[in-house]
C-alpha cells in the first residue's frame, strides 16, 4: 500500500473531520442556532431516507447562510488542523505528489484552509454556496452541478482528476467516512486509506488498504520506505548476487 502511495501522482484528502477537526455543516449549524435540525436530516441522509442531494438541499434550506455569516463563522472559530496535517502534505509534494481536496463540504469554508495548506483552489473539489449580489450576500442555493453535490460525487470527481491529469500512476483517497471508501469501492481512487483520528468509522477500519490514526504513522511508512529503496540502490550486489535475490 505505502509502495503504491508512493508511486502514485495524487493524493485527494477528505476535508471535515480528516483535513480538520470539525465537520463543516455541524459548524454552521451550531453558529447559526439550528444544530439539532441539521443533525436530524444528516442522519436521514446517512440511513438512506432521503436522497443525498435532497438532504444537501434541505440543510442549506434550513440554515439558508448568507455569505456575512459564513464570514463572521470563519473569523469568530477558524478551522482547526488535524495535528501534522501541514506535515504530511509538505511531505507528499516533496515526493512529487499532487495534493487534492476532495469533500462534500464547502468550498465557501475550505477556501482558508487550501489556503494554508498551499493547496491551489483548482484543486478543490467541493460543493459551493451561492449568494444574491447584495450587500450581506443572501442565501440563493447551491451549484447542484458540483460532483460532490450527488451521491457517487467523490468518485466522479476522482475520475475527472485523472482524466483531466493525465495521471496514469494511481490516485489515493484518504479520509474517514464511507463516502471517501466509495471511491475506491467505485473503482475511482486506486487507494484508499483511512483516517481515524476524529471519527473511527467501522466501514472506514474494515475496508481501507491502510487504515492510521495519526498522520505521523503515514509519514513515517513513507520515510521508512525512501531509504530503504535509496539503501538498495546504492548498495552493490557481491560475488554475483543480485539485490533482487537478496530482499
Amino acid at each position: 500500500v505505502v509502495r503504491a502511495l508512493k508511486k502514485a501522482d495524487a493524493v485527494c484528502f477528505d476535508v471535515d473531520s480528516t483535513v480538520i477537526t470539525t465537520e463543516g455543516i455541524d459548524q454552521l449549524g451550531a453558529f447559526l442556532g439550528k444544530a439539532k435540525e441539521i443533525e436530524e436530516l444528516t442522519t436521514a441522509a446517512m440511513e438512506g431516507d432521503m436522497p443525498f442531494q435532497d438532504a444537501l438541499g434541505a440543510r442549506l434550506k434550513l440554515l439558508e447562510p448568507s455569505r456575512r455569516q459564513i464570514e463572521d463563522l470563519l473569523q469568530q472559530h477558524p478551522h482547526e488542523l488535524t495535528p501534522a496535517m501541514r506535515e504530511i502534505t509538505d511531505l507528499l509534494r516533496s515526493l512529487g505528489k499532487q495534493v487534492f481536496l476532495v469533500s462534500g463540504g464547502f468550498e465557501n469554508m475550505i477556501a482558508p484552509v487550501a489556503e494554508v495548506l498551499d493547496v491551489p483552489m483548482e484543486n478543490v473539489f467541493a460543493n459551493r454556496i451561492l449568494f444574491h449580489d447584495d450587500d450581506e450576500g443572501t442565501y440563493k442555493g447551491f451549484d447542484d452541478s458540483a460532483f460532490t453535490s450527488r451521491a457517487g460525487g467523490k468518485a466522479r470527481a476522482i475520475l475527472h482528476i485523472k482524466e483531466a491529469n493525465d495521471y496514469r500512476n494511481g490516485v489515493v483517497m484518504v479520509g474517514d467516512g464511507g463516502t471517501d471508501y466509495e471511491a475506491r469501492r467505485d473503482g475511482a481512487a486506486d487507494v484508499f486509506v483511512g483516517y481515524g483520528h476524529i471519527a473511527n468509522r467501522k466501514v472506514v477500519r474494515e475496508n481501507a488498504d491502510l487504515f492510521i490514526m495519526h498522520w505521523d504513522e503515514l509519514a513515517s511508512r513513507l520515510q521508512w520506505l525512501i531509504v530503504t529503496e535509496n539503501r538498495m540502490g546504492t548498495e552493490k550486489p557481491q560475488h554475483g548476487v543480485s539485490m533482487s535475490m537478496l530482499v
